[in-house]
């Protein structure tokens, strides 16, 4: 069994300064955590992965944990442009591909837009866009949330001095569905997103997604998601990414993990190992 020891480095890509954990040696799996997490969240699923002779890179996107914040470039494909530089730094021709909530539209792009450098790709517990397939599942309207971080310099204002309280619930058993992230993460979390700029970082992610709907409408509209995909699906989401994708994939695969809400990293780590590693080597 190879060693899990995980290194951290601070590594500039498309003008901004990414930091990245990085562990094991092999094949490279790219780990592109959600909101509000940072690449923390992939700490249960890495060893696994580091053990079954892949290299795991798990950056904190831009705008959060250590990684720059910049005032512009939160949509999908500039953030993707982040994401294949980091690979171009890291001398990395071709990867397996992983995101979640709002690390999947930053992933497909990148398999989208450059389709030689994702060998394969998993995306889980998000929506991609406008894209047909999220009818049912927003049918009583997006998330509330949605609206409330998108209001530039609203939502940082308010919650500047309360962020543990308000990532809390997010992370807590009744956000999650099923199982609370554990306190000593959720603190980890919290602290990543304290002070009011570090709030505006992650809230940026949402207000750029207009923008990004617009780049994933006209890309889906132009080619196909070629590359094998997998589509995760948890208790909050559900099978929205599959339904989605279904009509613009030639080789989609769904898989759903059962007793388990939103944050799948942290509630069912090796279960969510396990599904990777069969799908990288299939």
């Amino acid at each position: 069994m190879r060693p899990f020891v995980p290194e951290t480095h601070h590594i500039s890509a498309n003008g901004v300064r990414l930091q990245v954990t990085v562990a094991g040696a092999g094949e490279p799996v790219l780990l592109l955590h959600g909101w509000p997490l940072t690449s923390h969240m992939w700490r249960l699923v890495t060893p696994a992965l580091v053990a079954a002779g892949y290299r795991t890179i798990a950056p904190d996107l831009r705008g959060i944990g250590g990684s720059d914040r910049p005032a512009s470039g939160y949509d999908a494909e500039t953030v993707s442009d982040d994401a294949m530089q980091l690979l171009d730094a890291l001398d990395i021709p071709q990867a397996l591909m992983v995101g979640i909530d709002l690390g999947t539209p930053i992933a497909w792009m990148l398999a989208m837009r450059h389709p030689t450098r994702v060998r394969k790709l998993v995306v889980m517990e998000a929506m991609l866009g406008g894209l047909p397939g999220a009818e049912e599942w927003l049918a009583g309207g997006p998330p509330w949330w949605f609206g409330f971080h998108g209001v530039p310099g609203l939502a940082e204002r308010v919650l500047e001095g309360h962020e543990a309280e308000y990532i809390g619930w997010f992370l807590g058993e009744k956000a999650t569905g099923q199982h609370a992230v554990e306190p000593a993460a959720q603190a980890v979390y919290a602290r990543s997103y304290e002070g009011r700029d570090a709030l505006r970082g992650g809230f940026e992610h949402y207000r750029a997604m207009p923008q990004s709907a617009l780049q994933i409408e006209a890309m889906a509209a132009s080619k196909r998601l070629t590359q094998p995909t997998l589509a995760i699906s948890g208790g909050v989401v559900g099978d929205v990414l599959h339904r989605q994708l279904r009509l613009h994939s030639d080789d989609l695969h769904a898989l759903s993990i059962a007793d388990c809400g939103h944050n799948i990293p942290e509630e069912q780590p090796a279960t969510l190992a396990q599904a990777l590693i069969e799908f990288f080597a299939d």
